[in-house]
């Protein structure tokens, strides 16, 4: 990639290395990805050959999902704790491993498992690859460079069809074996070529100066408690844009190949080749949703209207995707479902830079993981819900309509939430943490009350339950999710809460 200058004309030419740190985070995006999507590709295979429903499809997502709702925050903690490079290799590591142990299992449980231990593993990869954007780059190239490493999760699933083919050669034990060899072969090259910007030996001292221009300085090292970190405002639009949005694309990365088999008529392979169009287009996404808002900033654009503009753009025509359920022309309906990825991608670019834009580095981790953990709360209930559904009613509008509303939402709560601040958050402001946060306990009372009415309501007419959904596995899903819910709404209510031992530790 070409190398950028400083603003004076005749001034030191600043350096590459940054863009090396990015090809890096790109390529274990896609490793990622190449590990995360085998499953859904190889789902009709799967389910030919040991006998799943989709309700049983959806209590396997379940266990990825689960540990996307539960592990991502001790995960960016890690980041923080032990550092990019060794967090990050050792999350590589143990998910190629994953990877590698689907193809010696076979019941459903076991699936889920792994799953869940590919999940618990994988959630180490964004909060790493955000921190590593933050400390390279400046804040006007951020969203770009988040837009090229994300774009390596659209090459990852593109790259499915191998998946399918060396399932097809060799069966699919062998396609999840060889899959995740990848991500091994990989740590090699993170070894070799991967440093800190303050002990890389590739930057130079002009391209450093560049990086640094506009980052905060670096503050003490200390953790920051989860529960200080809910009660920053600025947290949760972040927070809820996650929540919100990512179950999109895990809606588009789960079930997608085999609403193209059963409801369009594709055959797997076929399916898994139409695939590389569609994250074609989520790609280009990625890279110019990334690309918009850093042009916008050259223009004179504050970051705040820039990263908003870059966000509602996606957001205004995430809509159309929704046409795609019901034009009965394939051509037209791929083309839709084209520029939703393409959509989500370029919002994600913007998303995925707010824990660097508004946190403090010694944070950011932590934050990143945050926002992971609400994306996969988001995310588990809407593979068990998904899958409910489906066995239910044998398609999947209600999900694409639901799919096509979720940006817009989210970039109004954001814009109410965040307002015009888009500045980095003081965490060195006291805060005490002694008294009750009203919102916070208001939130975590409903959430915990809308739960246990909810699984009230299904576990005191579980016949009904399961006659409706046609599977007392679809019925369980939709008990497990209420229950979730109730967990959710807990957690929120204990962070609201006075807490005197936390405060006197000063956290």
């Amino acid at each position: 990639m070409a190398t950028l200058t400083l603003e004076k004309p005749g001034a030191t030419r600043v350096g590459h290395a940054r863009w090396l740190v990015c090809l890096l985070l790109f390529l274990a995006a896609t490793v990622n990805y190449v590990d995360r999507n085998s499953l859904s590709v190889l789902k009709t295979t799967l389910q030919q050959a040991l006998g799943w429903n989709d309700a049983d499809y959806g209590w396997v997502t379940f266990g990825f999902t689960a540990a996307y709702a539960l592990v991502p925050v001790l995960a960016g903690r890690m980041v923080d704790r032990l550092g990019v490079k060794r967090a990050l290799a050792l999350g590589v590591t143990l998910w190629s491993l994953a990877c590698i142990g689907h193809g010696l299992v076979r019941t459903v449980l076991a699936f889920a498992v792994m799953r869940f231990l590919l999940g618990s593993a994988e959630s180490v990869n964004f909060p790493a690859a955000v921190k590593a954007i933050g400390q390279w780059f400046p804040q006007k190239e951020r969203t770009f460079a988040t837009g090229l490493f994300n774009s390596g999760t659209n090459v990852g699933v593109m790259l499915s069809f191998g998946v399918v083919w060396l399932a097809t050669l060799f069966g699919w034990p062998w396609a999840f074996i060889a899959t995740g060899a990848i991500g091994l072969l990989w740590l090699g090259l993170w070894g070799a070529f991967y440093t800190s910007p303050d002990d890389s030996r590739r930057l130079g001292a002009a391209e450093l100066r560049y990086i640094r221009a506009d980052q905060p300085p670096p503050g003490e090292r200390e953790q920051v408690h989860w529960i200080r970190l809910l009660r920053c405002r600025e947290v949760w639009p972040y927070l809820l844009a996650k929540f919100l949005t990512d179950p999109v694309w895990w809606f588009y990365l789960f079930w997608l190949p085999s609403y193209l088999e059963r409801e369009r008529g594709l055959n797997p392979l076929n399916s898994a080749l139409v695939l590389i169009i569609i994250y074609t287009g989520a790609t280009v996404g990625s890279v110019s949703g990334g690309w918009l808002s850093g042009w916008l900033m050259g223009r004179g654009w504050r970051v705040g209207p820039a990263r908003r503009m870059a966000m509602l753009i996606p957001a205004a025509f995430m809509p159309l995707a929704i046409a795609a359920y019901y034009t009965h022309s394939i051509a037209l309906c791929l083309a839709l479902i084209t520029l939703a990825t393409g959509l989500h991608q370029a919002w994600s670019a913007t998303v995925l830079t707010m824990p660097t834009d508004l946190f403090p580095d010694r944070v950011a981790g932590a934050v990143a993981g945050l926002g992971t953990t609400a994306g996969g709360i988001g995310g588990m209930f809407l593979t068990l819900l998904v899958g409910a559904v489906v066995q239910w009613l044998g398609r999947q509008q209600v999900v694409f309509i639901w799919a096509g509303l979720m940006h817009p939402l989210s970039w109004i709560l954001v814009l109410l939430m965040l307002g015009r601040n888009w500045n980095v958050v003081r965490l060195d402001r006291p805060l005490d943490l002694s008294r009750p946060n009203r919102p916070l306990q208001v939130g975590g009372l409903a959430g915990t009350g809308l739960g246990l009415a909810a699984a009230a309501l299904i576990a005191f007419n579980w016949s009904a339950c399961v006659t409706a959904a046609h599977s007392a596995s679809a019925a369980a899903a939709a008990l497990t999710a209420a229950a979730g819910v109730t967990v959710i709404g807990f957690f929120v209510l204990f962070a609201g809460n006075g807490h005197k031992a936390l405060a006197r530790r000063g956290a």
